[in-house]
C-alpha cells in the first residue's frame, strides 16, 4: 500500500471509528535501564561527549528497542504510531553535541516506524496502520524569556526554529512517514514555526501530508506555558488546516476533560487527545492504571468528545489496549457545523459577530 493510499483509507476510516494512537516511548524506554554504554552504542563508543538520555540517539545506536516498541503498541491496538523523534532536531540535539545527525536520525527513526506498522498492515490489510512524526517543541521558547531579571531576552527566534524543524521534517517524510505530529505545544509560537517549517519543506518535496497538532497545558486554568486558552489556541493554528488538534501530556485525564470540552465544540478538525497516565509520585512513577484510565477515557468517548486517543507519560501497551478495547463501542465525534465568523486569539479568544 502506498502511502497516499493509506492517507486516502485513513481519511474515510477515521469517520467510522476511533482510531488509535500509541502510549509513551520514553517510558518503555526506561524499562530496558540503558547504562551510558547502551546509549553510545558501537558507532559513539569514544564521543566526547556524556550521551546517557538521549533517547532519539537510539534510534541509531538500539534500533531493535525501538522498533519493538513500535511493534507493542501496534500489537496493543494502535493504528498510529509516533516516531521517536521528539527530540530530533538540531537545538534540542545542540545537548549532546549530536546537531549534525538530526537529519539522520529522523530518517532512520521513520523508516523504524515504517517496518513495524507495514508488517501488522501485513497482518490485517483491511486495517492499515499508520506512521507519525513526532515533533517536539524544543528546550527552547520563542516567546518567553528563559531570564527573570531580562523579560525581553530570547534564547530562540522564529528563524532559527524554522531551519531547525525544517531539517526534520525532511528527514521525516524521507523515511516515510503517513502525517506529521507537532506535539506537546507549551509556546504557541513555537508550533507555529514547525507548521510553517511543516509547510514550506510540503512545498519544496510536493508532498503534502496531513498535519495534527496537540498542545499541552500547564496549570489548572487550562492554558498554555504561554498563556493561551485552548480555544485560542485553535484559532492560533487552525491555518494550517490540521487534520486534528487536541491536548497530550499536561495531567491526567480527568483534569484535561475541561479543555477538550471547550476546543470538541468549536474546530471543524477531528479531536485527538493522549493524556499521561496521571501525575508523577514521589518516585517519579505514575499511578494511574490501564483500567482507570480506560475509564476515564471512555466516558469521554460515550459523550462524543474525541475522535483520535491514545496515551502519554506513564502509558504502556497495556494502556493502550485497555483504552481501545473501552472506546470501541463508541462512534467518533462528530465534526460540528461551526459558523463563519472572524475568530481571534490573543491569550483568550476573540469572535466577532
Amino acid at each position: 500500500m502506498t502511502r497516499e493510499e493509506r492517507i486516502q483509507h485513513l481519511n474515510e476510516a477515521i469517520k467510522e471509528r476511533i482510531h488509535i494512537l500509541d502510549g509513551a516511548m520514553g517510558t518503555m524506554i526506561q524499562r530496558h535501564k540503558l547504562d551510558e554504554e547502551g546509549y553510545r552504542g558501537e558507532r559513539f563508543k569514544d564521543f566526547d561527549r556524556d550521551l546517557k538520555g538521549n533517547n532519539d540517539l537510539l534510534v541509531i545506536t538500539q534500533p531493535e528497542i525501538i522498533r519493538d516498541i513500535h511493534s507493542g503498541y501496534l500489537e496493543a491496538g494502535a493504528d498510529i504510531v509516533g516516531t521517536n523523534t521528539f527530540n530530533a532536531q538540531a537545538i534540542s540535539q545542540a545537548d549532546y553535541g549530536l546537531e549534525d545527525i538530526s537529519h539522520e536520525m529522523n530518517v532512520v527513526a521513520a523508516k523504524l516506524a515504517r517496518e513495524a506498522a507495514d508488517a501488522w498492515t501485513t497482518k490485517t490489510p483491511d486495517r492499515p496502520r499508520y506512521v507519525a512524526g513526532a515533533i517536539g517543541p524544543t528546550n527552547r521558547t520563542a516567546s518567553i524569556s528563559p531570564d527573570v531579571n531580562n523579560p525581553g531576552f530570547r534564547n530562540v527566534d522564529f528563524d532559527e526554529l524554522v531551519d531547525a524543524y525544517s531539517t526534520q521534517v525532511r528527514g521525516l517524510i524521507e523515511g516515510g512517514v503517513d502525517l506529521m505530529l507537532i506535539e506537546t505545544v507549551f509556546d504557541t509560537l513555537n508550533a507555529k514555526a514547525a507548521g510553517f517549517a511543516v509547510e514550506q519543506v510540503y512545498d519544496e518535496m510536493d508532498v503534502h501530508l496531513p498535519i495534527m497538532i496537540s498542545g499541552t497545558v500547564t496549570d489548572l486554568s487550562g492554558r498554555n506555558l504561554s498563556g493561551q486558552t485552548p480555544e485560542a489556541f485553535w484559532y492560533s493554528m487552525r491555518h494550517l488546516k490540521p487534520f486534528s488538534i487536541g491536548f497530550n501530556c499536561s495531567f491526567g485525564a480527568e483534569q484535561l476533560r475541561p479543555c477538550v470540552d471547550e476546543i470538541a465544540n468549536v474546530t471543524e478538525a477531528y479531536v485527538s487527545i493522549y493524556p499521561n497516565a496521571g501525575l508523577p509520585n514521589e518516585m517519579g512513577e505514575y499511578d494511574e492504571t490501564p483500567e482507570y484510565m480506560a475509564g476515564l477515557l471512555e466516558d469521554w468517548a460515550k459523550n462524543g468528545l474525541i475522535n483520535i486517543v491514545g496515551g502519554c507519560c506513564g502509558t504502556t501497551p497495556d494502556h493502550i489496549r485497555a483504552i481501545a478495547e473501552a472506546v470501541a463501542p463508541y462512534a467518533p465525534r462528530a465534526i460540528p457545523k461551526v459558523e463563519h465568523k472572524l475568530r481571534l486569539s490573543g491569550l483568550e479568544p476573540f469572535v466577532h459577530g
